[in-house]
């Protein structure tokens, strides 16, 4: 039997297919409750099942577990890659129904491989790195606000504080939040601000920041203001410190992966960066090759030529990878090729070859994802041989 389930929030589909391709009955609603899915596993039958489904949000992770358990083999499929399968077939309506039915012709003519359930560590770290996510996206989106308060009430400030992201920033902002405030305040009490338990705000940084502020051009010092810009420094107070909680809590986890730990002898990938990538892969060693991992990414060249069109030399990357990985990949693979003598051997040379510096980055990251699916793949630290050296 194939199958194939077109997921919603509430209520999925299911439809069947014999081993000869057949429709077995009329697709069936499941309802997301112990009585729909028993229902499923009833008409499924005796495992293995192939049961197609695709990753929408995450309404698939109870079904999934539930089949997984049940010894029934789960193929878990990018939208994208149903979608251009049911565009295949010139399907001109779209229903739950029909979604459904063609999951299951997916799985009865294309036999997509199995999808690996992430073990319970790597499934922990891809929830905190997301929570880490979101955090430092509300952290961010704090700063701007911040940004644009300042600019309005105290546009001077940050010519002597330079990030307002900073611990430093959020303590004066916090006790002077408009120039009104810093102007009416005395040098010696600003001073003596602590702003992260041990360092004093100085008493040569109180004396520019009040006479800055006593010539301010700022014009906006009302409550309204003062208010918002208190409130937002304290909310950067506890969302750094949030932030610095979930890092250790990351590092902590990360420590009992055996691959994550063995990623971190990668000169150029930290802890996080690790936890990033078993976050988003679970092992890289379940992909068939290095070349399979670096295109999940999308470091690869994508050359699309046609007609006369064929004459053209450079391509440039894929539309398709995992765009989220790769861009978290690029600032250490920036301090990779300055700090991993290996890889920045590698880049040199194809910078003195005439290759552009971002191309170039992109080829070394490419390396680094080779480095990591071989130490993932032999589970051993990572080493650099003499003539891996040379060839690089």
């Amino acid at each position: 039997m194939f199958a194939g389930i077109d997921i919603a929030s509430e209520r999925h589909m299911l439809a069947r297919l014999d081993d000869q391709g057949a429709p077995i009955g009329k697709p069936m609603p499941i309802t997301e409750d112990r009585a729909g899915y028993d229902a499923l596993l009833k008409a499924l039958g005796e495992p293995p099942v192939l049961v197609v489904m695709e990753a929408t949000g995450h309404y698939w992770k109870n079904l999934f577990a539930v089949l997984a358990a049940a010894g029934h083999e789960v193929a878990l499929l990018n939208p994208f890659v149903a979608r251009r399968f049911q565009d295949s077939r010139l399907e001109r309506t779209k229903t739950d129904a029909i979604d459904a039915q063609g999951l299951a012709r997916l799985a009865f003519e294309k036999r997509p491989e199995p999808t690996h359930l992430r073990d319970e560590v790597a499934e922990a770290l891809r929830e905190l790195v997301r929570h880490r996510d979101r955090l430092r996206q509300d952290f961010d989106d704090r700063v701007r606000q911040l940004h644009r308060l300042v600019d309005l009430g105290f546009p001077e400030f940050t010519r002597y504080v330079r990030s307002l992201d900073s611990m430093l920033a959020t303590c004066l902002l916090a006790a002077y939040p408009t120039a009104h405030a810093f102007a009416r305040a005395t040098p010696r009490r600003l001073a003596k601000l602590r702003y992260d338990g041990r360092h004093f705000v100085g008493a040569e940084l109180a004396e520019q920041l009040v006479e800055a502020a006593k010539t301010s051009i700022g014009q906006h010092h009302g409550p309204a203001y003062k208010l918002q810009a208190v409130h937002i420094c304290q909310d950067l107070d506890l969302w750094r410190k949030r932030l610095a909680d979930i890092e250790r809590d990351i590092e902590d986890l990360l420590d009992t992966h055996q691959i994550g730990k063995l990623l971190t002898t990668i000169e150029g990938i930290g802890p996080q960066s690790a936890a990033r990538i078993i976050a988003a892969v679970g092992d890289p060693a379940h992909f068939k090759s290095a070349n399979a991992f670096a295109a999940y990414v999308g470091v690869v060249p994508g050359l699309r030529q046609s007609g006369k069109q064929s004459d053209r030399i450079r391509a440039p990357l894929a539309p398709m990878g995992h765009a989220r990985l790769r861009n978290a990949l690029w600032m250490p693979v920036l301090g990779a090729v300055r700090r991993n003598a290996w890889l920045r051997a590698f880049y040199e040379r194809l910078r003195a070859a005439g290759k552009p510096a971002k191309l170039a980055l992109i080829a070394a990251m490419r390396k680094l994802l080779h480095a990591v699916y071989s130490v993932a793949k032999h589970r051993k630290p990572f080493e650099i041989r003499t003539e891996q050296a040379r060839a690089a």
